[in-house]
């Protein structure tokens, strides 16, 4: 609906060039899948280290698909290539290292668990190499990484629970949560009510994709029957006023992914997207990338398209980095120690 989009630079400028303000902002991100973050040359190089010579233009081609089930296919074939725990060591260090080029000073990151079982990998041996790789980036550089277990939910209950019980006993090793993500379109939150309260019973926190693919019952149902204290999307939520109106009375933060939503279909353009009215309706909302080498961005671009094209002035980008501390899973001493950053954050065009 063209009449909808929003006027701004041409498409393939959009983002691309973040300002130094953005580009100096202390941020955290609260939505971001370590598998997502795989840059092809990393595919070309783990393929290569176990015996595959694999051409960079067929790599690249992994990375193309015209819908949300295209989407999930392509996830899915990157995973294949993790092999080992020296697989996700390097991946880890090489994210780290890329947050760290972004002034991202904390990530909350997704591991897809389940597809590592789904692959037959041995999760414990794999969440040595996770670490192993978050040791090394936080000495280099210097960035704070809680891990946040996956489960995919059209694998079913009982596939995630397995997500549940082999990831509880890492809680005291930077293992914070737990989520569901996959195809919402098959598996409504409310069938794993049970997975939900048996991660809260290990003391996990809770966050859930919804109303990504799906309208906003399933973020009532992540809410309601799953006691997600994040929402992971929530892009249909302002379909449904009464809907906004919890959000914006309870302050459940809301993982925004601009470009996400509309590389995948989910969102009809960027001129579609409610992220300007999450934002008005007083949401607390972060801003994140998901997949960031599937989607071609980055945090800063991401920013910088809110900018751009909504109209975020720089006062308002410096709320919303904030927010991505506060809507972390980080202890309160932490939070407070993050935001103590921003009071050396000066305010500069935009305004």
């Amino acid at each position: 609906m063209e009449e909808n989009r929003v006027s701004g630079p041409p498409a393939e400028n959009i983002g691309k060039q973040p300002s130094p303000f953005v580009l100096a902002l202390p941020k955290a991100e609260l939505h971001l899948h370590l598998e997502g973050a795989i840059e092809p040359e990393t595919v070309v190089e783990l393929a290569r280290n176990h015996g595959q010579e694999l051409d960079s233009v067929d790599v690249r081609k992994l990375y193309e698909y015209t819908d949300f089930t295209g989407f999930l296919m392509c996830f899915r074939g990157i995973t294949e290539h993790l092999q080992t725990p020296d697989d996700y060591e390097l991946i880890t260090y090489r994210l780290m290292e890329r947050l760290r080029r972004e002034n991202v000073l904390h990530a909350e990151v997704f591991v897809a668990v389940g597809t590592c079982l789904y692959w037959g990998r041995r999760w414990d041996e794999i969440f040595e190499g996770l670490e192993r790789g978050r040791i090394r980036g936080e000495r280099d550089f210097g960035v704070s990484v809680l891990w946040i277990a996956d489960a995919v939910r059209h694998f079913g209950p009982e596939a995630a629970q397995s997500v549940v019980d082999c990831s509880a006993k890492f809680m005291d090793r930077n293992l914070v949560g737990f989520g569901i993500g996959g195809d919402e379109r098959r598996a409504a939150p409310e069938l794993f009510r049970e997975v939900y309260a048996s991660a809260a019973n290990y003391g996990m926190r809770l966050t859930c994709h919804a109303g990504e693919s799906m309208g906003p019952q399933s973020v009532w149902g992540a809410l309601k029957a799953l006691r997600s204290e994040r929402i992971g999307h929530g892009l249909t939520s302002h379909q449904d006023r009464e809907l906004i109106s919890h959000l914006r009375d309870t302050q459940v933060p809301v993982e925004v992914n601009i470009t996400s939503n509309v590389r995948t279909g989910c969102c009809d353009g960027y001129g579609a997207h409610p992220v300007r009215e999450f934002f008005d309706e007083k949401l607390l909302m972060t801003l994140n990338t998901d997949d960031p080498a599937m989607f071609g961005t980055s945090l800063t671009q991401e920013y910088q398209i809110a900018q751009d094209l909504f109209g975020f002035t720089d006062e308002e980008l410096k709320q919303l980095a904030m927010n991505s501390f506060r809507a972390s899973f980080l202890p309160e001493d932490k939070k407070r120690e993050f935001l103590r950053t921003f009071e050396k954050v000066p305010v500069g065009h935009g305004d």
